[in-house]
């Protein structure tokens, strides 16, 4: 295992551990078996590895890679994001309240909604950006789940985590923290005072858009919110395959390149965009007039994510008008890749989303920025 003095950098490009001991291989192997023998005793021929659901090297290499980006003392792959989002939400027990980040990725919203109504949890959804409202419903609820989403998806909120998790912990609630659109190279919210921190790593941590996937790692191993989303994982099998746990480690291999070219674009696109004739608003915690922007320079290094929207000004059909003109943008669904996509969000997720219909979802990649700009200008000289 490398020091644990090496940069982040290092341990990315080494995939967390440099080359295989047994064979020599710099890059690490495969093991696709479900299960292993055992000897004549009936006694494992190796100790840990008795079946994949669990047992899985690949696995245990890339969580203990993401958990030492994280600071975490532990973590988990999941199938998909949302796989090891419902495991969170799973820790609250029947009768017990959930406070819900509100205006957040809309799978996780309806998912909670759903969900809650289901099994008889009480859930509030809350714009966590409202400080005093916020501590206000926490004093007086006193939920056992607050599940905030930083940088929020579609409109790029920053909720404060340190004083948050103050108010949570005063009152012994788990603090949960999605933390997908930043990545732990830019955000690190266990070191915020989180408990929780969950990736959707179909996005930025693999980052080439052919593998789903998710982790939650945790500020405390012993906690028993995460004695049951480990066994959880292990019980409900909600777990990934050895080649999608292979390209996701793969995939992290450059992601401190990746996320610093991504995030020099997407500075550089929203400063050029903001105040286009064109464009009402640029949703993007790295300019200087988004509401949050000191907060989110505060709690995020190295950049502020690949992750924007623009409120084009006109109606509906001026923003699907942009959307259909873009050549280099591909029209797609997700964040986090090397290409940069393009979504008109609310065609996705419906007006019950309550997402302005001229809002584009922008996820940007890592073309040259001349060519993404030059895109983007002669979509809105469309219409």
């Amino acid at each position: 295992m490398p020091s644990k003095s090496l940069h982040p950098e290092s341990l990315l490009a080494h995939a967390g551990g440099g080359f295989d001991k047994t064979t020599g291989a710099v890059v690490p192997p495969i093991q696709p078996s479900t299960t292993f023998v055992r000897d004549e005793s009936y006694e494992l021929v190796s100790s840990g590895h008795l079946y994949s659901r669990d047992d899985n090297d690949l696995f245990r290499k890339t969580e203990a890679l993401i958990a030492r980006l994280e600071e975490a003392k532990d973590s988990r792959l999941f199938a998909s994001g949302m796989a090891a989002i419902a495991a969170i939400l799973r820790t609250v027990k029947p009768g017990g309240t959930i406070l819900l980040q509100s205006g957040i990725y809309w799978g996780t919203t309806i998912f909670f909604r759903r969900n809650c109504e289901r099994t008889g949890v009480k859930l509030m959804e809350l714009d966590a950006t409202d400080k005093d409202a916020l501590a206000a419903a926490i004093a007086d609820t006193k939920p056992d789940l607050v599940f905030l989403e930083v940088p929020s998806n579609p409109f790029l909120r920053v909720a404060d985590i340190a004083a948050i998790s103050a108010q949570t912990r005063a009152i012994g609630a788990t603090l949960c923290v999605d933390a997908t659109a930043a990545t732990p190279l830019i955000l690190k919210p266990l070191t915020l005072g989180a408990d929780l921190v969950v990736h959707s790593a179909t996005k930025a941590l693999n980052g080439h858009s052919d593998v789903l996937g998710g982790v939650v790692s945790t500020a405390d191993a012993a906690s028993e919110a995460w004695g049951f989303i480990t066994q959880e994982r292990h019980d409900a099998g909600a777990v990934m395959g050895s080649f999608e746990a292979w390209l996701l480690l793969r995939g992290m291999r450059t992601l401190s390149l990746r996320v610093e070219r991504m995030n020099a674009n997407a500075l550089a696109f929203a400063k050029h965009f903001d105040g286009h004739a064109k464009v009402k608003t640029v949703l993007y915690p790295g300019l200087t007039g988004h509401p949050e922007h000191a907060l989110a320079a505060r709690q995020m290094h190295g950049g502020f994510g690949s992750l924007m929207s623009l409120l084009i000004k006109g109606t509906k059909a001026d923003a699907l008008t942009a959307t259909g003109s873009l050549d280099l943008f591909q029209r797609a669904t997700s964040l986090g890749g090397v290409e940069s996509l393009v979504e008109h969000r609310e065609t996705i997720e419906g007006p019950q989303s309550g997402i302005p219909d001229t809002l584009l979802r922008l996820s940007i990649g890592i073309e040259h920025i001349d060519d993404l700009i030059a895109d983007m200008e002669q979509a809105l000289a469309a219409i």
